[in-house]
C-alpha cells in the first residue's frame, strides 16, 4: 500500500487541523481517522513527535489542561499555512484519492480473506469427520476417568464424615463423664477443685481427639480422677490451691485454660476441620459446666 501522506504532508495537515481549533494529541488522531473514513488512523508514535517538532520550530504552542497538552497554532504557523495554500489544496485531493485506494485494497483483501476462509472451512470439515471417531473414544475415556475420580472423592468424604461423627460422639461421652466426676466433687463440697480438674481433663482429652488419638481416661484405662502422669497434666491444672474466693478462683482457672488452648493453637496451627470440631466440643463443655455452676445450692 502506498504511503498515505507523502514526505512533509502530514506536517502541513497538522497545521491545518490546529488552525481550525486548538486540539490535544488524541483529538488530532481521531480527526485524521474521521477524515479517512476509518480506513487509516495514525499512531501516537507518528503524531506526537511531529507536534513536538512543530512546537520546537515555533509553529505551534501548547497549554496543559486536565493533565493533557492542548496544542494551538501560532502566528508563525498561520503564516506558513497561508504561504502553502496551493500545496494544501493538492493535499486535500490526495487524501480523497488515498481514501479511494485504501477502500479498493480493503475490498480486495476481504475477497481474498473470504476465499481463504471458505477453503479452510472445507479442509476443517474434512479433518473433523476424520477425527470424530477418535475424539469420541477420547471423550468417553475422559468421562470414565472423571467418574472414577468423583467416586474416590465421595468415598474419602464419607470416611471423613464417619470419623468426624465418631469424634463428636466420643467427646460427648467424655464431657458426660467429666460432668459426673465434677458433680461428685460438688456433692462432697469440693466444687472449685472439681471444676478445675474437670477443665484439665477436658483439655487433655480434647487434645487427643484433635490429634486422632484417644485419651487413656476416655478408653476406660483409668478410674475417675485417677492421677495422670505429670507430663500429661498442664501446670495450671496441678495448682488447686484456692484463695478463699471461689468466683475469683474460677476466673483465674478459665484464664489459664484459655491460655493453654491458645498456646497449643499458636505452636501447632489449626486446620478448618480442627476448628469446627473444637467449636463443637467447647460448646458441649460450656453447656455441661454452666449447668453444673447453675446447680450450685444458694447460701
Amino acid at each position: 500500500m502506498p504511503p498515505v501522506f507523502a514526505h512533509g504532508r502530514l506536517r502541513l495537515y497538522l497545521l491545518k487541523l490546529l488552525d481550525e481549533a486548538p486540539r490535544h494529541g488524541y483529538e488530532v488522531i481521531r480527526l485524521l481517522e474521521e477524515r479517512f473514513q476509518g480506513l487509516y488512523a495514525p499512531s501516537a508514535g507518528t503524531v506526537y513527535p511531529r507536534l513536538a517538532k512543530l512546537e520546537a520550530e515555533g509553529l505551534v504552542t501548547h497549554a496543559s489542561e486536565g493533565g493533557r497538552k492542548v496544542y494551538s497554532i501560532t502566528d508563525a504557523g498561520r503564516a506558513e499555512l497561508a504561504g502553502r495554500g496551493a500545496e494544501l489544496d493538492d493535499l486535500e485531493r490526495e487524501i480523497r484519492e488515498s481514501v479511494s485506494e485504501l477502500a479498493a485494497e480493503i475490498r480486495d483483501d476481504v475477497r481474498g480473506a473470504a476465499g481463504r476462509v471458505r477453503s479452510e472451512m472445507r479442509a476443517a470439515a474434512g479433518r473433523t469427520r476424520a477425527a470424530e471417531s477418535s475424539s469420541f473414544a477420547e471423550a468417553k475415556e475422559e468421562l470414565r476417568r472423571v467418574g472414577q475420580e468423583w467416586k474416590e472423592q465421595a468415598r474419602q468424604a464419607r470416611a471423613e464424615a464417619k470419623s468426624a461423627r465418631h469424634q463428636a460422639k466420643e467427646f460427648q461421652r467424655i464431657a458426660q463423664q467429666v460432668q459426673e466426676e465434677v458433680q461428685d466433687r460438688f456433692s462432697r463440697g469440693d466444687w472449685p477443685k472439681g471444676v478445675w480438674e474437670g477443665l484439665s481433663d477436658i483439655t487433655a482429652q480434647l487434645g487427643g481427639l484433635v490429634a486422632g488419638t484417644t485419651h487413656p481416661k476416655a478408653a476406660g484405662q483409668e478410674p475417675p480422677f485417677a492421677a495422670a502422669p505429670a507430663d500429661e497434666v498442664p501446670e495450671w491444672a496441678r495448682d488447686t490451691e484456692g484463695s478463699g474466693d471461689p468466683a475469683r478462683d474460677l476466673d483465674r482457672l478459665l484464664d489459664r485454660f484459655r491460655d493453654e488452648i491458645r498456646d497449643a493453637a499458636r505452636d501447632h496451627g489449626v486446620s478448618e476441620e480442627q476448628l469446627a470440631e473444637t467449636r463443637d466440643q467447647l460448646s458441649t463443655a460450656a453447656i455441661r459446666i454452666t449447668g453444673l455452676l447453675r446447680s450450685r445450692p444458694r447460701a
